[in-house]
């Protein structure tokens, strides 16, 4: 069967269960599936896979990769596609009944793209039921416009959630500079910009859409086991840890250790100033800090110590 022919067929009566996000296929019309050696149908199977410089492309987002590999199923409702005598003529007719995707798989080179965002990873399987997505194997990178969040066991992205998650020496460099770095760290963005609720003629000299509230904007992130900031001036490292970028504060507790220059103060919590790069170390319910001033080190200047501050901590169990 030719692979424009078994596109074309899949694109018409393969819809996904509706929710919309970023990277997510599971909103929109019709899928769209293309590749350069050709799609096997496989009926008994109900799957469809595509071979060489494979796309699968709903709405804004494309799905690149060596090989895609799509399982479908019929709607609720509905007999089984291809039943009658001539199989892709059955599938191309939505008369005769329609399908569903329910999981894609992507193998090789993949790449996920939209408008704002992009994921690379050697692996990627999308659980449409659930608008889950799961990237696995080496040099794994998240973008957006506001961030690049790097893992390297598992890169997650749950759409319904506005969450996205890396695992394994994962770290997030915002777009202003800043780094944090964690075993597992987790980043909540808001919702995307809701679309007009009637589309209305934009004026010649219209500015472009806003590419940072189609993308979401990043509300907080968690971080958890080997919790490590940056700032220009500092090193701060603790068991867990919570920024709000709004703010530009972050809180980090357990094993609090401060670093600048030969300096450094060790304690249980610490507030860090994204922003201004200081960092405070706060003594909490363990009593006492200490550490190590250098009087003649430059870089001490606003090293401080000082009572707590109410600052909220992540869950006690991380995702």
């Amino acid at each position: 069967m030719r692979a424009g022919l078994l596109a074309a067929a899949f694109a018409l009566t393969l819809p996904f269960a509706a929710t919309a996000q970023q990277l997510d296929l599971s909103h929109g019309g019709p899928i769209d599936i293309s590749a350069k050696d050709g799609i096997d149908w496989r009926q008994e199977q109900q799957m469809v896979v595509a071979h060489g410089d494979a796309r699968a492309t709903r709405g804004d987002v494309t799905v690149i990769a060596d090989t895609l590999t799509a399982w479908y199923r019929p709607k609720a409702g509905t007999a089984p596609a291809g039943s009658g005598p001539h199989p892709a003529s059955a599938i191309a007719s939505p008369d005769t009944g329609g399908n569903e995707i329910y999981k894609v798989e992507a193998l090789g080179h993949v790449r996920i793209l939209s408008k704002t965002d992009q994921v690379v990873g050697d692996k990627a399987v999308f659980d449409i039921d659930r608008s889950v997505l799961v990237m696995t194997g080496t040099n794994m990178k998240l973008s957006t416009p506001n961030q690049i969040l790097t893992a390297r066991d598992t890169l997650e992205y749950w759409a319904q959630k506005h969450m996205a998650v890396a695992r394994g020496n994962a770290v997030a460099l915002t777009n202003d500079g800043r780094r944090i770095a964690a075993d597992t760290l987790v980043a909540y963005t808001s919702a995307s910009d809701p679309a007009p609720a009637a589309a209305k003629p934009e004026p010649a000299n219209a500015p472009p859409a806003n590419p940072l509230g189609a993308s979401g904007k990043l509300q907080k992130m968690e971080a958890f086991g080997h919790v490590s900031l940056r700032t220009a001036t500092d090193t701060v490292t603790g068991d867990q840890g919570i920024y709000v970028p709004d703010t530009g504060l972050a809180r980090l507790i357990g094993n609090i250790r401060i670093t600048r220059g030969q300096n450094q103060l060790n304690g249980a919590e610490a507030i860090v100033n994204m922003k201004t790069g200081v960092a405070r170390l706060v003594s909490g319910s363990a009593g006492r800090v200490q550490g190590l001033v250098l009087p003649n080190d430059q870089t001490n200047q606003s090293l401080s110590a000082s009572p707590p501050a109410a600052y909220p901590l992540p869950a006690s169990r991380k995702p």
